[in-house]
């Protein structure tokens, strides 16, 4: 794993389209737990290199109901995003994940997590690369019927603060879905 996780991390695949240049951001152990399945590390996270560094990271801990020791703990949680760069920005927030990472990396990674319980879709990226064809056709629709993905995936909408206009049209994610995620987190880490 970390002879893997070092050639990541020395990626230089998708250089040329990098604006603010090449940092990967991920983080992996054999025995993970939980995969968390993210888009692409935003400006902060580019910065400091600590995946999910930023608001959106504080909220996905409270949606999991974990600390940060647990939730950077890579015997219980891996942190792979779609895209391991920070991809720039564009007129409506930050750029998709570079489409190279994913088919790259992910199989070799997956492989050597296999104590891994459940896997976490979080964004439509994600959800898409892994549910292909069994995804609904909205994000909101593959959240709400996140029981038909599991025991393998639950599909999350992303945690952003952009997204809190989602969170106030759709209550039930809070009522109906996180109390199902926290209790299956609860499970894992038992």
């Amino acid at each position: 794993m970390e002879e893997l996780l070092c050639q990541i991390r020395n990626c230089r695949v998708c250089e040329a389209y990098l604006p603010d240049g090449v940092r990967p951001v991920v983080a992996a152990g054999t025995e993970s737990k939980l995969i968390i399945i993210g888009q692409a590390p935003g400006r902060i996270v580019h910065q400091t290199g600590i995946p999910w560094n930023d608001k959106s990271g504080d909220t996905l801990r409270k949606w999991l109901d974990i600390d940060e020791s647990d939730f950077y703990n890579p015997d219980l949680v891996a942190l792979v995003p779609m895209g391991f760069c920070y991809p720039g920005t564009g007129k409506q927030g930050d750029l998709p994940p570079r489409p190279e990472c994913a088919p790259l990396w992910h199989p070799q990674l997956i492989t050597q997590m296999p104590q891994a319980k459940l896997t976490l879709l979080v964004g439509q990226y994600a959800q898409k690369y892994y549910l292909g064809n069994d995804a609904e056709k909205t994000l909101t629709a593959t959240v709400r019927n996140f029981k038909s993905y599991l025991p393998n995936y639950f599909p999350l909408p992303h945690p952003s603060p952009r997204n809190n206009i989602w969170m106030a049209k759709n209550e039930w994610f809070a009522q109906e879905v996180l109390p199902e995620l926290k209790a299956e987190i609860r499970q894992i880490f038992r």
